[in-house]
């Protein structure tokens, strides 16, 4: 019988759910219901800040990373499963971290794959009311409260997107990426769709009703690499990234900086965001 590793803790408190953080009261839809008191926007805007924050400290070390998205409902025995599961392995082998939203499905997959592989494994989740375990896969686990700021992360310090099969939210990550990359916001970012099957009929939209209609060029297309073979996919990420190395600037002792660093297979002791940056 296999042994599970035991899942990473979180300093910010256990929901019921048993993931870190569920939210209280609606505060995310009092911000987007329109202008509140001038003080309370300070505030909004304080606590902003200090999430951005958070995330610089927890994810400035975690070196360069290729984040694989895609649905949190696939088991084990789904074929996309192991497909995320085998790009873990191979993101780790390549140097990179593998950074996903820390969740089941195929994000279990591939943080799975990268710590078989001995590399780094990332978890950013969004709190969201529905919510769901962290996969027991993690090195270093950070959670946001605004889905913009979680954005900006995944971006600033991913060098690339590999994308499974999804819902609405790798939709929502897949086609913010697309825009980046067309309006050249990033450069060299490659963005890998995997799961032609799946996949299929939105890029025949793409191809036959956008470029048709006039609303990208034929050009855009370029910007995806459209395939499920793991060695075309990793060849598109090493080919805009040829050096996946680790940051040099090094973590500083007195601000408590964490640093990730791969290792085994097995359970490893999860690093966390620090407590004192918390929202």
């Amino acid at each position: 019988m296999r042994e599970e590793p035991a899942r990473p803790e979180c300093p910010h408190g256990t929901s019921a759910h048993g993931w870190p953080g569920a939210p209280g009261k609606p505060d995310e839809r009092r911000f987007l219901s329109g202008p509140r008191r001038r003080l309370e926007e300070l505030h909004r805007a304080t606590r902003i800040f200090l999430e951005f924050i958070k995330g610089f400290r927890a994810l400035h070390f975690v070196g360069p990373s290729v984040t694989v998205f895609g649905s949190a409902r696939f088991r084990e025995a789904h074929p996309c499963y192991e497909l995320a599961r085998e790009m873990g392995r191979r993101i780790a082998g390549a140097g990179f971290t593998t950074m996903t939203g820390g969740g089941p499905g195929v994000m279990e997959a591939a943080n799975r794959g990268a710590r078989e592989a001995g590399g780094r494994s990332v978890g950013c989740n969004i709190v969201l009311p529905m919510e769901q375990e962290p996969n027991p896969y993690l090195d270093i686990f950070v959670e946001f409260r605004y889905f913009f700021v979680r954005k900006v992360m995944l971006v600033k310090y991913s060098r690339a997107f590999v994308v499974l099969p999804g819902g609405f939210g790798t939709m929502d990550e897949l086609f913010e990426a697309l825009t980046l990359v067309q309006t050249r916001k990033i450069e060299s970012f490659p963005v890998v769709l995997m799961g032609v099957d799946y996949w299929r009929p939105m890029m025949e939209f793409i191809r036959e009703g956008m470029v048709r209609m006039g609303t990208i060029s034929p050009a855009d297309l370029d910007l995806v690499t459209f395939t499920d073979s793991p060695d075309e996919a990793m060849e598109a990420v090493c080919r805009a990234v040829p050096d996946p190395s680790l940051p040099r600037v090094r973590p500083s002792r007195i601000l408590r900086e964490p640093v990730l660093r791969g290792g085994g297979a097995g359970p490893r002791a999860p690093v966390h965001a620090p407590e004192d940056a918390a929202i």
